[in-house]
């Protein structure tokens, strides 16, 4: 699978529309939550996510995170992850530091395993020793994929509507990727 985790950038603007578009269409959860911006002004969307880095424009309560994109070698975006850069409360319990997600066409075919095994390498670069990966209970693939990158499952939060969120800590000092 010759896959990368890149920076969104301008020339990849007709891949991600494709893969927005996509995700709408499905009418599933757009996850992570960054790909809920609407590309429309495509680089104001890339500034924001830019900025997003930076604590400076940050609404109160959020962490600077990094987004990136999963491509493929002829240039398709398959996926996406936020990577927060710490924790708040909110966080902790049903966030964690990473978060991803596959376009719908293009799942259990591996890319969520490599996503995240990519994702851990960019964290570890952050200088997380350890990070906190989320999914909903019912989120089997989620779990698979998150296991299969070593994560450790800690105690379940239970959300105010009853959700289940299974949480799940990942050694970056002992783990490589897969």
């Amino acid at each position: 699978m010759n896959v990368s985790l890149v920076r969104p950038t301008a020339d990849l603007q007709e891949a991600y529309v494709e893969f927005y578009q996509e995700w709408v269409a499905s009418g599933e959860d757009m996850i992570p939550w960054v790909i809920r911006r609407d590309p429309a002004d495509f680089p104001k969307m890339l500034q924001a996510l830019q900025d997003d880095e930076k604590t400076d424009n940050l609404p109160e309560g959020w962490v600077p995170g990094s987004t990136y994109w999963l491509v493929t070698e002829d240039r398709r975006v398959v996926g996406a992850v936020n990577i927060r850069h710490s924790l708040t409360e909110f966080l902790f319990n049903c966030g964690g530091h990473i978060g991803y997600g596959i376009r719908p066409s293009e799942r259990r075919k591996g890319y969520a395993t490599r996503l995240l095994a990519l994702s851990l390498e960019k964290a570890r670069e952050l200088g997380i020793p350890k990070a906190l990966v989320v999914c909903n209970a019912d989120n089997l693939a989620s779990e698979r994929t998150i296991r299969n990158n070593g994560g450790v499952q800690d105690v379940d939060f239970i959300e105010e509507d009853g959700n289940v969120n299974k949480r799940f800590w990942i050694d970056l000092e002992e783990t490589r990727s897969v």
